[in-house]
């Protein structure tokens, strides 16, 4: 099992090190969803997963929830990418516009979270999911509480 000192790092340094690593022995939504982190700067990240037939709605597209998870993931943590060691955030709001259906048969979604204010208590951020012919799927914004904020 992976053992990490996850309060020693600063948010940048852990997901930058989930980049790198990606811990299978972690139980993660991401690992759940098979997300990759693509991309990971100070207040950007940029995560991707395959759909599957797994991810459908009744209607055989992808249900908005993964969308919606992506962005959750991308965003909240672009916001964490701004935290300092031992400090942590949680999402607060989060408002998605769907845009298109995606396809369950393997076409990737690629999600961008960029933040837009990091303040000592609250942070915002924008994203956007996008499929792999680069069609516009999702869009949406966050809130994210910092807890723990450092002196």
């Amino acid at each position: 099992m992976t053992t990490v000192d996850f309060a020693a790092m600063t948010g940048l340094e852990l997901m930058r090190w989930v980049q790198s690593e990606r811990p299978a022995d972690i139980p993660s939504i991401g690992r759940l969803l098979g997300m990759r982190f693509d991309e990971v700067e100070h207040g950007r990240v940029v995560v991707s997963l395959d759909t599957r037939p797994d991810f459908a709605n009744p209607l055989g597209t992808v249900h908005g929830g993964i969308a919606a998870t992506l962005l959750d993931s991308a965003m909240g943590c672009a916001v964490h990418t701004t935290l300092p060691a031992g400090v942590g955030y949680t999402t607060l709001e989060l408002k998605v516009n769907y845009i298109r259906a995606a396809r369950t048969d393997g076409q990737t979604l690629t999600a961008e979270g960029t933040v837009i204010h990091a303040g000592r208590r609250t942070a915002t951020a924008e994203g956007k999911v996008l499929d792999d012919q680069g069609k516009l799927i999702a869009h949406a914004t966050t809130t994210c509480i910092v807890l723990g904020t450092a002196a």
